[in-house]
């Protein structure tokens, strides 16, 4: 029995997590948008990776996306890292974005989706997983602005 394109998906970010994370921090590193992270220890950098691609099947598959993302990123402590560090909040925006390129493009370069069956789990798949970095971006940008607010200023 074939299985879906979103079991196929998660079992890549799991499988795959230190090879998509490395991926990942090759673009980070080198592109424009996020030049700040340049400063940032690797080992870091792929540390809070890893750890968003390994727990975005437990965040896939939760009742409550929302609430899982929240406690996946304090458990983490990814925007208390990243605020500590001064990384600017659009640099740390434009990071999880190209996290979540690296899900898309890995999983092409994987061919998980290759056959016309896949095309509808493809479509469901594409907008679970923006909702998951949508709301990792969300809940990143209000803890940030409260970590801000707390030291009184806006990075």
């Amino acid at each position: 029995m074939r299985r879906t394109l979103a079991d196929r998906l998660i079992d890549m970010c799991i499988r795959h997590a230190d090879e998509i994370a490395e991926s990942w921090y090759k673009n980070l590193v080198n592109n424009a948008r996020t030049h700040t992270y340049k400063s940032i220890p690797r080992e870091t950098c792929l540390r809070h990776a890893v750890s968003i691609y390994k727990n975005l099947g437990k965040i896939y598959l939760a009742e409550n996306p929302y609430q899982a993302v929240q406690e996946s990123l304090d458990i983490s402590g990814f925007t208390e890292d990243q605020f500590a560090r001064g990384i600017p909040l659009e640099e740390i925006v434009y990071a999880i974005i190209l996290m979540r390129r690296e899900v898309w493009f890995q999983s092409e370069q994987r061919s998980l989706f290759n056959a016309p069956e896949d095309l509808y789990e493809l479509v469901v798949s594409i907008n679970r997983v923006l909702l998951l970095f949508d709301y990792t971006s969300y809940i990143m940008v209000g803890k940030y602005r409260q970590l801000s607010d707390q030291v009184g200023k806006m990075k």
